[in-house]
């Protein structure tokens, strides 16, 4: 990189080139990462250094602010500590009666607590504790006999009404109706009120060659894995209410990917008044309560994430089709094909990819990545535990995995609040429909109009896909 790009990156903090290089500011003494968001020098008192050792030898020392000598060694006391407290919360929340409870103990400031949570965890501390509540009441439904009410206030809710409204928001049923779910069999989930099934059936169609799932009126099917036993997933759509049914397998575990595929725990309405308190009521207009549909699984987001860079949609589609016939296997009793698994694709040589139409660089970034996989090199099931932070230089590591990759991936299939696909096609000319631009604007331009939506900029993402659309 030359100088000139090493210093448009250090303007635009992007955060994608820390550790690539360092950047020494010559009147004041001190080295950053290109992400710091301290004031930007001057281009003539920057020096530009490969490492952390190269900069202190120039006789400069260490921003306090960026902690670029942490960062080096993979260090990040302030991410750790985030991440403690975090841990403490999910694991104990009746420990924290409010807000001001997870405050004093994290060490910050008010304020600052709210940046961090917002920036590694996508969540407001008022989230997290609503969150971590539930998790651990659903745990103790099922583990323990306990009437609701006891099990509600042990957790840390103190109304039952509060407890009963939040539960059925995120869950789509009551309590009572999910410690059921470990009996097994069909159950039934109740939509938000002005929730647009429209907008959801269009894209659970928009394959229609899909040999995975497929949409016929009110009907929904599509092949899966529950606990890791194939089955049938079926979804009636009834007005307000959501008819589930499965073939085999985990009723929760079909609990938890119906209620992704709804977006069921997204914060819709927190957005809509966003958007309108910013003036831009139109983004959202005759869709207030849009979600993003997440992915039934990781793996499936992960192959998309790879396969849909840089080719149109229609043979996006067309290579996932014939990777999947390739190396997945059929349902028995249907005509539907199981998504592969990551040993299925790992088994296969990039070559044998190259007569489906795929580019050798594609096909190489497939089978390369789904080995690392099935030898337990990349767990994607631990990165739902993990901190967007975490999330995000774990997948950025990974050959043939950038920005656009990895933020899609933790937008569509780890229901993350905060991401943006930079470069995505369809974000640009919404901004630039939306905001009236003469052009669309660039991956700098679209972080930063984009970031007026922080915390939810995963809903503003997909409300910006629609923007351009007819409504369906």
């Amino acid at each position: 990189m030359t100088d000139a790009q090493m210093y448009a990156r250090l303007l635009a903090s992007d955060e994608s080139y820390n550790g690539r290089f360092f950047t020494g500011v010559l009147t004041t003494g001190i080295y950053c990462l290109p992400s710091c968001k301290a004031r930007k020098p001057k281009a003539e008192n920057v020096r530009f250094f490969p490492t952390c050792e190269a900069a202190r030898e120039a006789g400069l020392r260490a921003c306090r602010k960026c902690h670029p000598d942490d960062f080096a060694r993979g260090a990040d006391p302030v991410l750790e500590a985030v991440e403690t407290v975090v841990a403490e919360v999910r694991a104990k929340p009746e420990a924290f009666p409010d807000v001001r409870a997870l405050v004093r103990r994290s060490g910050f400031g008010s304020t600052r607590v709210f940046e961090l949570l917002r920036q590694h965890y996508h969540l407001t501390p008022a989230d997290l504790l609503l969150r971590s509540r539930i998790e651990a009441v659903k745990q103790r439904l099922l583990e323990a006999q306990q009437p609701l009410v006891d099990s509600a206030l042990a957790v840390g809710f103190e109304s039952v009404s509060v407890f009963h409204e939040h539960f059925r928001r995120l869950n789509g049923l009551t309590p009572a109706a999910y410690r059921q779910l470990a009996k097994g069999g069909s159950f039934e989930l109740t939509l938000p009120e002005g929730y647009p099934l429209a907008y959801l059936r269009r894209a659970l169609s928009r394959d229609p060659q899909s040999v995975t799932e497929r949409l016929d009126a009110e009907v929904y099917q599509t092949a899966i894995r529950l606990a890791h036993e194939p089955a049938l997933l079926t979804l009636r759509f009834l007005g307000s209410r959501v008819a589930v049914e499965i073939s085999n397998g985990s009723s929760l575990e079909a609990h938890r990917i119906v209620v992704a595929l709804l977006g069921l725990e997204q914060n819709a309405a927190s957005f809509s008044r966003l958007a309108k308190k910013l003036g831009l009521a139109r983004l959202v207009a005759g869709r207030p309560e849009l979600r993003v549909s997440q992915t039934p699984s990781l793996y499936d987001g992960l192959l998309w994430s790879i396969i849909g860079q840089q080719i149109n949609f229609p043979f996006a589609c067309i290579l996932k089709r014939r990777l999947i016939e390739r190396a997945g296997q059929r349902l028995p009793g249907t005509d539907f094909y199981l998504l592969p698994e990551p040993k299925d694709v790992a088994a296969l040589n990039p070559a044998d990819l190259l007569p489906l139409q795929f580019s050798r660089q594609k096909a190489d970034y497939v089978v390369t990545i789904s080995r690392r996989i099935a030898e337990g090199k990349l767990n994607l099931e631990a990165l739902r535990g993990l901190s967007a932070t975490r999330v995000e230089r774990t997948l950025l590591a990974e050959r043939g995995l950038g920005p656009w990759s990895v933020n899609y991936l933790m937008m569509r299939s780890l229901g993350l609040a905060d991401c943006v696909p930079l470069g995505d096609t369809g974000v640009t000319s919404g901004l630039q429909a939306l905001l009236k631009l003469e052009e669309r604007p660039d991956i700098d331009a679209t972080r930063r109009l984009m970031s007026v939506f922080s915390p939810y900029r995963s809903l503003a993402t997909t409300h910006l896909w629609q923007f351009n659309q007819p409504a369906p």
